[in-house]
């Protein structure tokens, strides 16, 4: 079964790092489905983010007015993974996705992170070839196809991702499970269609986010983005 609704993940990377749980309200409030994090360590990326006790100290603040918790989507640029993977989980994240590169054993990082109770995804680099989802796939609940280089925000889509989304499109529609395909770089109002037509129903955005005066249109822009006549 494929999923036919799709998402809009902005990512805490961009925000006000000194008003975190009043910019995680206001694009809740705005329209966001998740909240993307993306965790670099210096190391696996040469950049260094937020923590395990930021995605704790973030949890109680991801909820509608109304008090619906909306999942925290954790994306791990780290290496190794499986420590930082578990404390991530144990602080509250939904969904943990990692990159394959970065473990010594990808399906032994994937059961470890299914053992916290969280849903687990694969992350793939714009240069790195898909060949672990054949192994794989039936055991995960997303893949993240980076449409961009690791490490930074608000670098520009690299057209040749969408190559890889309709691959994996392809890869998921076969295995029948009902798995997430996220695209996380350089999506905007402008270019969205693109990408939900390659098709991925989950989609990160900074910089298009929370450097826009208005949250709510910048999330409505990208939802409604079409393909110029």
């Amino acid at each position: 079964m494929t999923t036919k609704t799709y998402r809009i993940a902005p990512s805490i990377l961009s925000a006000d790092f000194a008003n975190l749980g009043q910019e995680v309200r206001d694009v809740i409030v705005a329209g966001a489905d998740w909240i993307h994090f993306d965790v670099m360590d210096n190391h696996y990326v040469p950049n260094l983010t937020f923590g395990p006790m930021v995605c704790e100290a973030l949890k109680p603040h991801a909820k509608t007015p109304e008090g619906v918790a909306i999942p925290i989507d954790v994306h791990l640029m780290v290496s190794p993974v499986d420590a930082l993977a578990a404390a991530f989980a144990q602080a509250g994240a939904d969904l943990v996705s990692f990159h394959p590169d970065a473990s010594t054993h990808v399906h032994r990082s994937i059961q470890a992170l299914r053992g916290h109770g969280v849903k687990v995804g694969l992350t793939f680099n714009p240069a790195e070839p898909l060949d672990v989802l054949d192994w794989v796939i039936d055991d995960i609940d997303l893949v993240l196809i980076m449409s961009v280089n690791p490490g930074f925000g608000g670098q520009s889509f690299i057209d040749s991702a969408l190559r890889k989304i309709e691959d994996v499109r392809k890869r998921i529609d076969a295995c029948g499970k009902d798995i997430r395909l996220e695209v996380d770089g350089g999506v905007t109002p402008a270019n969205a269609y693109k990408v939900i037509e390659a098709g991925a129903n989950a989609l990160v955005a900074g910089s298009a986010v929370f450097n826009s005066p208005d949250y709510a249109a910048a999330i409505a822009g990208i939802k409604a983005s079409k393909a110029p006549k």
